[in-house]
């Protein structure tokens, strides 16, 4: 029995060492599992193959085995554990390196983007009127019938309404603004003359798309109230508008019109750039296209906000972004402003 229990530790040393060096050539983690399951599995490994004889030994040889078995074991694990840490770090520098990024290549240039016509046009004019003591304000696209409609002279049964078709959020309170015109009414409410204020902002009306035709817009409105306020001033302004927009050898052209909240009311028109005034397919053969709306502000408007008509006075006006940069520009259809097509806006 005794040659018999020295055979049995003989053959434990032995499978420590032969897996201790089959363990140092193990370069990939799969044969590491390999291994794993050769030496330390649970039912079919070689530890536990030679474990099966405990229960054919004496009473005195089964501590002297188990205590070796544990040995073995023990060691085993800790060369597989340390093993496996080693294979861990190296596999994650191979993929280090592998997917290493060299900083000292140049970086890839992206192409710079630019300003969107309609934003450079509205930037142009808001520069021209800033220059001339107007500032920029701000207002809500989601208006009331009341600053849309009836504080600019416009109520209910007003012919006036069926000009402009709207988009109604709730029908006779709510709506899209048709016109950047109601912030005439929320800027002389807040403060008092002197008033000089230019108004950019998207505008929306329910018409049938086409070349000259959009759902949403672009607007700019300006208004001007003092003490001592004329046509000939609005005059002034608007031509001095237009040649800094346009040039100084364009002319203006005032005709008379109607609109609810200017009493007297004008349309502008400029001569055309493409003809010089001597008529051409642009401008339909006229010499004049048209840019613009204005007029002087109408009593009653000024009555609603708590101006006294007697003392103050002004003009107001209001132009298409769209009209203006299609004029600056020479493009003939107002959908390629919204229409996101690049070979389109990098022309600018």
């Amino acid at each position: 029995m005794i040659g018999q229990l020295e055979d049995l530790l003989t053959q434990l040393e032995q499978l420590r060492e032969q897996a201790i060096a089959e363990l140092a050539s193990i370069t990939t983690s799969a044969q590491l599992d390999e291994w794993d399951t050769r030496y330390l599995g649970r039912n079919r490994g070689e530890l536990k193959n030679l474990s099966a004889v405990m229960p054919k030994l004496s009473k005195e040889e089964r501590p002297v085995v188990g205590q070796k078995i544990n040995a073995v074991k023990s060691t085993l694990e800790q060369e597989l554990k340390a093993k496996r840490e080693e294979l861990k770090q190296r596999e994650m520098l191979q993929t280090l390196e592998q997917e290493r990024i060299d900083v000292t290549l140049p970086g890839r240039a992206l192409p710079a983007g630019h300003m969107h016509p309609l934003s450079r046009t509205i930037q142009d004019v808001s520069a021209i009127f800033m220059k001339m003591g107007f500032q920029i304000v701000q207002g809500p696209e989601i208006e009331t019938d009341y600053y849309n409609f009836q504080a600019l002279n416009v109520p209910e049964d007003h012919p006036a309404r069926d000009m402009q078709d709207t988009f109604w959020v709730s029908p006779g309170e709510i709506l899209l603004r048709t016109q950047t015109s109601p912030m005439q009414i929320r800027t002389m409410k807040q403060q008092q003359p002197p008033v000089r204020v230019l108004v950019p902002g998207k505008v929306y009306r329910n018409e049938n798309i086409d070349v000259s035709h959009e759902a949403m817009f672009h607007q700019i409105e300006g208004l001007l109230i003092d003490e001592h306020c004329t046509m000939a001033d609005l005059k002034g302004v608007l031509e001095r508008f237009a040649h800094e927009m346009f040039g100084p050898e364009r002319r203006l052209r005032f005709r008379g019109s109607y609109f609810p909240f200017t009493e007297p009311s004008a349309e502008v028109d400029i001569s055309c750039a493409s003809c010089n005034g001597t008529g051409c397919r642009v401008c339909k053969y006229t010499g004049w296209l048209e840019i613009l709306g204005s007029g002087m502000v109408h009593p009653k408007v000024l009555r609603e906000v708590g101006y006294d008509p007697a003392k103050y006075r002004g003009f107001a006006f209001g132009m298409g972004v769209e009209r203006i940069a299609m004029l600056q520009y020479n493009v003939n259809d107002i959908r390629l402003f919204s229409g996101n097509d690049l070979r389109f806006l990098r022309q600018f």
